[in-house]
């Protein structure tokens, strides 16, 4: 039996869209003799469609779209997620369902029984899990179909009280193949090996895995889909970031003609890199926007959103405004200007010190008596963020933001300033990792000015101003930023690996008074095992900590 793993790259709720991808592909493995195509989970739909799923419609358009790809499957057959109906009245209106289609007609329905609700998962919100399991036959093999979380019930600390492989075993199976809507984290991917070799292992059957591959606004999902022997070891690994459709025989339990093979170690960064140009390039698509425009300071933030913009988007898509303030230094500009001649981007350059000016000027009844503080410095970003929206609504530009995970998560940036936006680009990417990223970026030649990376990073909203006048040295807080958001450590045990206690607890204690900011600000694309945003929910006057 000769089995296609199709990973593709869906658009949420876009049904003409998916469905006419899913039949063309069907046809692509028809014409390479596979005799069985396989899709992602909740493939007709895209995932995760949310709230939508709460619309009869849209799961009636589901089914339309199923109905339709059925047609197709004439000579092959295919298994492709979508949401169906629940029709016992006691649950969840719906199931996270796969349909397995042959000779034009569904044969067989497979539900999810294992639903995540951690991170940004939230699947129990809208599906009932499934309590039956059945093997399905198909060209003499008995199947065991799982989607995604079903087979991640098998690490030290389950989640789950059961588990569908235990029970699908006993009926003995000759192969398992899994469809999942997995995201990316730049230490994800090692993860989903070891978790899947596993589940070989444990069953002793081969394993055929298929992800899907793009982005739908902040989650990034990365494809490497994979193929295992009944011992675990990996046989094939298809590329991440792009789509790609592969045929595998199975016969005797084995997958013929592949041999275990070492996976490649793909270095964070370079993970990274990828995964935010897919996530650039996928929302402008998706959201039917083609051209970008971000302030350029001529710092090594602004500078990297930039050089992702240009390749994610092509650089005659991207706007630079510079807008340099009268505490710019003019380095900072030919920084900028040099940046914008390396890509070949378009720029303008807005100063905004006439604008500062007059706000000073109106302010100053108000401000009687009253000191320049901080205050002056957010009008100053604060022009800068009129500036570039007004260059959004004439030009049709959709506005970058330019905010680091380090300044995010302490409240080092100005709302309706430069912590406006409609896509965070680098707000999950520490200010360490934005260093690295410059590099990488820079690896075959200077494309980001030198000078960018190795200044000292400034506001410049007052003379001599440096981000360490109010921050901890970012090699310092990073660190500390780390071990409280993604390893969920409290201030005792942070402190307890030998960092210094004042500066944890002045720390921890920015991080939570910031979390009104961060509700207001854009979504952020997720490359970290745990990002600002739905993934990470916390109550804004809650007193823990801070």
């Amino acid at each position: 039996m000769k089995i296609a793993l199709a990973q593709l790259n869906y658009h949420i709720g876009n049904f003409e869209f998916n469905t006419q991808k899913i039949i063309n592909n069907i046809q692509l493995a028809k014409d390479q003799g596979a005799d069985l195509v396989v899709f992602a989970e909740l493939a007709i739909c895209g995932y995760p469609s949310r709230d939508f799923l709460e619309f009869e419609e849209f799961v009636d358009l589901c089914e339309d779209a199923a109905q339709k790809i059925a047609e197709q499957c004439m000579d092959i057959a295919c298994i492709v997620g979508l949401p169906v109906k629940n029709t016992v009245l006691a649950g969840k209106d719906l199931y996270n369902a796969a349909y397995f289609i042959e000779n034009g007609k569904v044969k067989s329905v497979v539900r999810k029984a294992l639903l995540p609700n951690y991170d940004v998962f939230d699947e129990y919100r809208y599906f009932e899990p499934a309590t039956q399991f059945d093997c399905v036959e198909f060209k003499g093999q008995r199947i065991a179909i799982t989607i995604c979380e079903d087979l991640w019930n098998i690490n030290n600390n389950p989640l789950y009280v059961s588990n569908p492989m235990d029970e699908l075993i006993k009926q003995q199976p000759d192969l398992m193949i899994n469809i999942a809507a997995s995201p990316f984290s730049y230490l994800h991917d090692e993860e989903r090996v070891v978790v899947l070799a596993d589940n070989a292992k444990k069953y002793q059957l081969p394993l055929l895995y298929v992800n899907q591959v793009g982005a739908q606004t902040e989650i990034i999902f990365d494809g490497g889909s994979l193929v295992f022997d009944k011992s675990g070891n990996v046989l094939d690994e298809m590329p991440y970031f792009k789509e790609e459709l592969r045929i595998y025989e199975v016969a005797g339990g084995a997958i013929k003609g592949y041999e275990p093979i070492s996976r490649p170690h793909v270095p964070d960064i370079e993970q990274i890199h990828d995964a935010l140009i897919l996530g650039i390039r996928d929302y402008f698509s998706k959201s039917g926007f083609t051209k970008a425009v971000l302030g350029l300071s001529g710092g090594i933030d602004s500078a990297v959103v930039c050089a992702l913009a240009c390749r994610a988007l092509g650089p005659e898509n991207v706007m630079a405004v510079l807008m340099p303030s009268k505490y710019s230094s003019d380095h900072s500009v030919k920084d900028a200007l040099d940046l914008v001649e390396n890509f070949g981007c378009q720029h303008q350059i807005i100063a905004i010190k006439e604008v500062a000016d007059a706000f000073d000027h109106i302010m100053a009844p108000a401000f009687k008596g009253q000191p320049f503080n901080l205050t002056e410095e957010n009008i100053q970003a604060r022009c800068r963020g009129i500036i570039v929206m007004a260059m959004s609504n004439k030009f049709g530009y959709i506005l970058l933001n330019t905010s680091n995970k380090s300044e995010c998560a302490v409240g080092y940036g100005t709302l309706y300033g430069d912590m406006c936006g409609a896509i965070g680009v680098i707000g999950d990417v520490y200010k360490t990792q934005v260093y690295q990223l410059a590099n990488y970026i820079n690896k075959d030649q200077e494309i980001i000015p030198l000078n960018s990376i190795v200044k000292p990073p400034s506001a410049e909203l007052r003379p001599g101003q440096k981000d360490s006048d109010s921050l901890p040295e970012y090699d310092e807080l990073d660190k500390i930023l780390f071990q409280y958001i993604e390893q969920k450590q409290s201030s005792k045990a942070i402190i307890a690996k030998g960092f210094d206690e004042a500066l944890v607890r002045r720390i921890i204690k920015m991080v939570n008074t910031a979390e009104f900011k961060r509700y207001q600000t854009p979504p952020i694309l997720r490359v970290s095992p745990k990002a600002f945003g739905m993934g990470r929910r916390m109550p804004i006057v809650g007193k823990y900590l801070s």
